[in-house]
């Protein structure tokens, strides 16, 4: 069974069924000792692009912002079984042009990784039909969308499981922020707690 660690912050790792090891946004926490086949960096902010945190393995493949998103075109790839498909984000503080976030697809599954972001067009055009299992969301309302917008992103993209992330300035993890995003949906992951997809 796919497995996904919340490691804080806007850090994650996946492991699918198959053992192909994914970090999404390596900045904080534990659980970067397993070598990674792919590392995705959703931008280039200092909290989510400290690749030299992950063990990589030989044929590991770095997928960056500007990987898949080539002008105003938005791409996706096959590694290892998994699909990768970047998607829109953005808000008043980071670039459209520098950001991206990704949906991936394995297992049967799809869940899609945000980055930092606010509501996106992408949101209602293209994740409201993909029928997502998972989406992880940043609710910090720094630059990002808060708990309040989070909640009302979440209506519009649909997923099954809509984990909240991203809460606080360096925190890995905070409990009354996660419970202000209000959504049938939610699914509250501490950091460093592991769960089955």
């Amino acid at each position: 069974m796919s497995k996904l660690l919340f490691q804080g912050h806007g850090s994650y790792r996946i492991i699918t069924d198959e053992n192909v090891v994914i970090y999404v946004d390596p900045y904080i926490g534990d659980g970067y000792d397993i070598e990674a086949d792919i590392i995705l960096v959703t931008h280039e902010h200092y909290d989510h692009n400290k690749i030299e945190l992950v063990k990589q393995k030989s044929d590991c493949v770095v997928i960056r912002y500007n990987t898949l998103k080539v002008g105003h075109i938005y791409n996706k790839t096959s590694i290892k079984g998994v699909e990768i498909e970047a998607v829109e984000a953005y808000n008043a503080k980071h670039d459209k042009n520098a950001c991206v976030g990704f949906v991936l697809r394995f297992d049967n599954l799809s869940v899609y990784c945000s980055g930092d972001t606010s509501k996106t067009d992408d949101m209602e055009n293209k994740l409201s039909k993909y029928g997502l299992d998972y989406a992880l969301l940043p609710i910090d309302g720094i630059y990002n969308m808060d708990a309040l917008e989070a909640s009302l992103c979440a209506e519009i993209i649909g997923a099954k499981h809509t984990i909240p992330i991203h809460m606080k300035p360096l925190e890995l993890f905070d409990m009354e922020s996660a419970l202000k995003f209000n959504h049938s949906s939610r699914l509250i992951v501490e950091a460093g707690k592991e769960i089955n997809l």
